[in-house]
């Protein structure tokens, strides 16, 4: 990104800010509640075995105090019940870090939110009468005149005028931007201030339901809603939670009648039991499932994308097809003049004369581009053509032409159709080679312009959009993942094609309308793909409701913003891949963390299961692989071990893990080589050191 948004500012708090940190310490505290660990099914069954170990500790002491016993050592059980409680606050404290962050960057934007008095009209007239009315009582449809150094009262389209708007209060960008009616850069946010000039604005949204409301709401962690994704893997992790419940409710009776048919040993404790079932139940990601999704949304706020909802971030990282537009998406957007070519008989330099001539009036930067390129190439400096009373014609929607008449002369440009009406109503024709000059060059994927003095053809200028550097390689990237690329463009097919071709897209729609748009996606929905696209028009609001991921300019109409389910905020179309790789991490990050999870219970196996029945069956000694000192050093290592990874890999899961373009087998082979071998030996190596530390403390 090249600006410093007001978002990305406010998210720039350290994972590990002091501050941050106790405020997140404190809020795991808080989140100890009943009503609040039941939403989660695994950190709420956790919940339960720490009272209970809780209450089997005070029994102990009690029993122990006055000569007697527990069923268990008091100390023993005291350490259990400790580290129970660390796992449930860690769990806690992930996810109040996430959340955090979230809150400090909604924070930042409420101290940018001002009530401030508008100048309500009783009409879309900046003549109309004037009520000085409070910004928080203006409603959907009033109109309000913002004039030079006002700021704008709230989120509105605007009816008439034009001028020069500060927008670095909701994006950061400190240069200002043109916002205009009647186009689609009509759209203004409320905060925003007006520099230049004035604006009439329509009012299209309630209090409290502004753009600014809605991005302090997706900030806060706390109102980020489940996805469909993780509602599925919560009900997954509750599954397998009741499975372990059942199963080690049925070790107890087991372990009863294995001691008295064996006549040796003892019956497994309580304690034991509710280690052995909190072990072997996926805490892991029960604890940092919340954390991930929450941090998921932080990097697309960072990113300067506001998503309205978490349901558009996952549906990213699922996409399947991408439909880019091609001006300043593929293509830098400004298109150059790069040669002059003359037709039969007419000499290079008077081509160029003519053209410059033309384009003098022109301010656009294509026109700006042809005034300079015939100045580099042949000495043509611009002519300061009053003398003579040049008459510049502009251009129009209707003639597709602009150009010059002076002394005599009358020189225009234009496109190769709109020439050929100008040509046929003047008498004449357009030369064959001429025409043919024309289509190469829209093979190439340039455009032509036909220039003409009288009735005659001179020539073709090429004038070429580039195609953005590293967009090529991008593209691969997103092949490798297995995504499709379509590029969108009201270019003919001829140009498209070569375009597409050099931007290394997968395919293409030329000519493009609304409604060629909304077909193409429906199609490709139909198909059972997940389709993502940009637009910042009140034309491509069909498509962006269509479309799964549908990504608006900030600077687009206030009805492309409504439709799509994003809003960047640089108003950068390329960020679309951007928004997919942050999706993808997100997804990535919950599958390897899940793999993780699910693996090192196979060390937590070998640890509990051992200590806890080799007394009744001392043949399960061999499953003792660790050579854990004593059976309560091993069920407090992997106990220990369970709370402990939680916080070691909050980190992992607030940054994500590490985004790599890689198809779905290749990144299934790597994520279960790194986090399911990982979540294999980590455990062994990490209980075994625990164990040796229990002894040297004299815990063991």
């Amino acid at each position: 990104m090249t600006s410093q948004t007001q978002a990305a500012r406010a998210g720039a708090v350290g994972n590990f800010d002091r501050a941050l940190l106790l405020n997140a310490f404190a809020d795991a505290f808080r989140k100890l509640s009943p009503r609040l660990q039941f939403r989660n099914p695994v950190m709420f069954v956790v919940l339960v075995c720490s009272i209970l170990t809780t209450l089997l500790w005070g029994q102990a002491w009690w029993a122990q105090a006055h000569g007697g016993h527990g069923e268990a050592p008091a100390g023993f059980i005291f350490w259990v019940s400790l580290w129970l409680w660390f796992t449930l606050l860690f769990a806690n404290f992930a996810e109040a870090l996430a959340e955090g962050r979230g809150k400090a960057q909604a924070a930042s934007l409420r101290s940018s939110r001002k009530d401030v008095v508008a100048k309500k009209l009783a009409a879309a007239d900046r003549q109309a009468a004037v009520t000085f009315t409070p910004s928080n009582e203006l409603r959907h449809g009033h109109f309000v005149l913002v004039e030079a150094g006002d700021p704008i009262p709230g989120d509105g389209e605007v009816v008439v005028g034009a001028a020069s708007v500060d927008e670095s209060a909701i994006t950061g960008e400190s240069a200002p931007v043109i916002r205009e009616s009647g186009g689609d850069r009509s759209a203004v946010t409320g905060g925003t201030r007006v520099l230049s000039d004035w604006l009439v604005v329509r009012i299209t949204s309630n209090p409290g339901e502004s753009f600014l409301d809605r991005m302090i709401a997706m900030v806060e962690g706390a109102a980020r809603r489940k996805t469909p994704n993780e509602i599925a893997l919560t009900i997954l992790l509750a599954k397998f939670t009741l499975i372990f419940l059942l199963a080690c409710a049925t070790l107890l009776p087991y372990s009863i009648y294995s001691v008295q048919a064996a006549g040796k040993g003892e019956p497994i404790s309580l304690t034991v039991l509710v280690a052995l079932l909190v072990c072997l139940i996926p805490t892991t990601i029960g604890a940092l499932l919340s954390a991930i999704g929450i941090a998921g949304m932080d990097r697309m706020i960072r990113a300067n994308v506001i998503a309205t909802s978490g349901r558009a971030v996952e549906a990213a990282g699922d996409v399947d097809v991408l439909l880019l537009d091609k001006t300043g998406t593929i293509t830098l957007g400004n298109r150059q003049a790069v040669a002059f070519l003359p037709a039969p008989g007419i000499e290079e330099s008077i081509l160029a004369d003519a053209a410059q001539l033309a384009s003098l009036a022109d301010e656009t930067p294509e026109g700006r581009s042809i005034v300079v390129l015939a100045k580099e190439k042949f000495g043509l400096r611009e002519r300061q053509l009053e003398a003579s009373e040049a008459q510049f014609v502009p251009f129009t929607a209707q003639t597709r032409m602009s150009g010059v008449d002076l002394a005599g002369r009358s020189i225009r440009k234009g496109a190769l159709d709109a020439v050929e009406k100008y040509l046929d109503a003047a008498g004449s024709h357009m030369p064959p080679l001429v025409r043919r000059m024309a289509e190469e060059v829209a093979r190439r994927g340039a455009t032509p312009l036909i220039v003409t003095e009288g009735s005659t053809a001179l020539g073709v200028i090429e004038l070429k959009d580039i195609v953005k550097g590293g967009i090529r390689e991008r593209f691969a990237e997103m092949r490798r993942m297995g995504i499709k690329t379509m590029m969108i463009t009201g270019d003919n097919p001829l140009t498209a094609a070569a375009i597409a071709a050099e931007a290394g897209v997968d395919d293409f729609l030329a000519e493009a309308t609304p409604e060629a748009k909304l077909k193409l996606i429906r199609d490709i929905q139909a198909e059972g793909r997940l389709v993502a696209m940009c637009g910042d028009g009140t034309n491509d609001a069909p498509a962006l409701a269509q479309a799964d991921v549908a990504v608006a300019m900030n600077t687009g109409t206030q009805a492309a913003k409504e439709a799509g389910n994003m809003v960047d905020l640089d108003s950068n179309p390329t960020k679309l891949i951007e928004v997919v790789e942050i999706g993808k991490q997100m997804l990535i990050t919950r599958g390897s963390l899940t793999t993780f999870s699910i693996a090192n219970d196979i060390a937590k196996y070998f640890a509990i299961i051992p200590a806890a029945f080799a007394t009744t069956y001392p043949a399960l000694n061999t499953l003792n692989v660790m050579h854990l000192a004593t059976s309560r050093s091993a069920i407090l290592s992997a106990v220990i071990f369970n709370a402990l990874i939680i916080i070691f890999l909050i980190p992992l899961a607030l940054k994500g893990v590490k985004y790599r373009a890689l198809g779905a087998g290749a990144l299934l082979r790597r994520n279960l080589l790194v986090y399911g071998l990982g979540g294999v030996i980590v455990p062994f190596l990490g209980i075994k050191l625990i164990d040796m530390l229990l002894v040297l403390c004299g815990l063991a």
